[in-house]
């Protein structure tokens, strides 16, 4: 009975999470913690490991739990609207000036509200100071659905002759691609094989993982942006006639695969403090050829690197207060921290460089910078049945640069606090069942529209997230 309840719960969670739609937009488009315990305290508790996810965070952690199957389903609920002001120009032309890419103005609510989140974990010790691990878990991505937007471009309005590379559509409307919406979905897997050692003292462990990862992708009506193409751009050059994109806008899913891998350590000082640090490297991905002429260096989308460094403080049995401290690296990943300003290197734009054209090798992205963030953490073991847990997270800055808002209506992951709780409850023989729920307030960001100064652009986003995880004792 223990081998088929072991195979079901594999089963059944790697199903639902190859199924899933993933949009964790919290941290970037990283979750704000990975486990529902350490999610209940916004993420902290590198130093303090109690569950078998909190490998994708340390891996060292690893040494000190016990064996057990830990299952979870996560319910994230991203609200993301963008608005956008009247314009001056509507995307008319203007002599030596070139033409306006006007949005709207529109006032929309992304159509992708609900995400169920899987994740599974196994571990197995294979002696008193030596462990391993398997788990399956999403971590990250983003998922929006525009409809009803508009955006004008119309080179046939200009006071002069008309650029000699222009295209005429709608904004995620009956332009190819477009099916009267815009957006994009983008869901991550993790696969996470780990090994774990700590002293016969169990004062200090060191633990590594292999990481495979899978990413799945689409953009839909998007292809206004055709005109600055390393294709339409090279074609016309070479030939004087240019070439539309086939891989810019609305070819449905592809998939992306690749690895990487994690190195932790975790330190037992004495019975009071405990400190960790851990690093994750950047995913190496294969290509998204299927859309080589929207993202930088022809569909390259790897996955930032990211460090954590912990400290957890014990004043009794009871009680336990975790602070960690995670960087992202998002600067690895020129489709995500590309400016948008690269655009202008496009000859489509004036410039003379073809790499800064969208696919090129310097082409523009989302402008995301690094983020620092800061977690906060507590837990208090009410009894032997019972603890309870709560936590603040908050990033240092905004992710999102005001100069950078027109892409991001596709990304709009402005959030920048996490508050938190949750609980455990102890069952029979050793089991556990625990909940976390997570609130990131309103948080908005205005800046002009980049292909038309006269007009704002404006991005929200608020969340919710309910998880509840068990964990069978084996």
């Amino acid at each position: 009975m223990s081998t088929i309840r072991t195979r079901t719960i594999l089963g059944l969670a790697v199903a639902l999470a190859l199924a899933a739609g993933t949009a964790s937009a919290t941290n970037g488009y990283f979750t704000h913690g990975a486990g529902t315990k350490s999610k209940a305290e916004a993420g902290a508790g590198s130093a303090d490991p109690q569950e078998l996810l909190s490998i994708a965070t340390n891996p060292a952690g690893l040494a000190f739990l016990p064996e057990t199957i830990d299952a979870g389903i996560g319910f994230f609920s991203p609200i993301r609207d963008y608005r956008t002001s009247p314009s001056m120009a509507n995307g008319g032309c203007f002599p030596n000036q070139g033409c306006a890419f006007t949005i709207g103005p529109n006032n929309i609510s992304s159509k992708n509200e609900f995400f169920p989140i899987p994740f599974v974990a196994m571990n197995w010790k294979l002696d008193a100071q030596n462990a391993l691990a398997a788990a399956f878990y999403a971590r990250g991505g983003m998922n929006t659905q525009w409809e009803g937007g508009t955006a004008t471009f119309d080179p046939d309005g200009a006071a002069g002759p008309a650029p000699p590379m222009t295209f005429r559509g709608t904004y995620g409307g009956g332009a190819k691609g477009g099916n009267g919406k815009a957006g994009v979905e983008q869901m991550q897997g993790f696969l996470n094989g780990t090994y774990a050692w700590k002293q016969s003292d169990d004062q200090f462990s060191l633990g590594v993982s292999a990481i495979f990862a899978m990413q799945r992708f689409q953009a839909r009506g998007v292809p206004m942006f055709a005109p600055y193409t390393r294709t339409y751009v090279e074609s016309y050059m070479q030939t004087g006639t240019p070439r539309m994109p086939t891989h810019l806008s609305g070819n449905g899913h592809d998939m992306s695969y690749g690895f990487g891998g994690s190195v932790g350590a975790l330190w037992n000082i004495n019975k009071m403090f405990s400190v960790a640090a851990a690093y994750t490297s950047k995913m190496s991905m294969s290509k998204f050829g299927d859309y080589s002429d929207l993202f930088a260096e022809q569909g390259s989308f790897d996955i930032p690197s990211t460090a954590t460094i912990g400290l957890t403080f014990r004043p009794d049995n009871a009680w336990s207060l975790s602070f960690d401290y995670q960087e992202i690296w998002y600067s690895d990943t020129p489709s995500v921290s590309n400016r948008i300003e690269n655009l202008y290197g496009c000859p489509s734009l004036g410039g003379t460089n073809l790499q800064g054209c969208l696919g090129g090798n310097r082409g523009a992205g989302f402008g995301w910078d690094d983020m620092s963030i800061y977690k906060f953490g507590g837990a208090w073991k009410y009894d032997a049945d019972w603890t309870f847990r709560a936590g603040y997270s908050f990033a240092d800055h905004q992710p999102i640069p005001k100069s950078q808002m027109t892409f991001n209506i596709l990304a709009p992951g402005v959030v920048e606090d996490h508050f938190t709780a949750g609980l455990t409850r102890a069952m029979s023989g050793g089991d556990e069942l625990s909940l976390s729920f997570m609130y990131a307030p309103k948080k908005t960001v205005k800046g002009p529209n980049n292909f038309d100064p006269s007009q704002t652009v404006e991005l929200s986003m608020h969340q919710f997230e309910l998880e509840i995880s068990y964990s069978w004792k084996r």
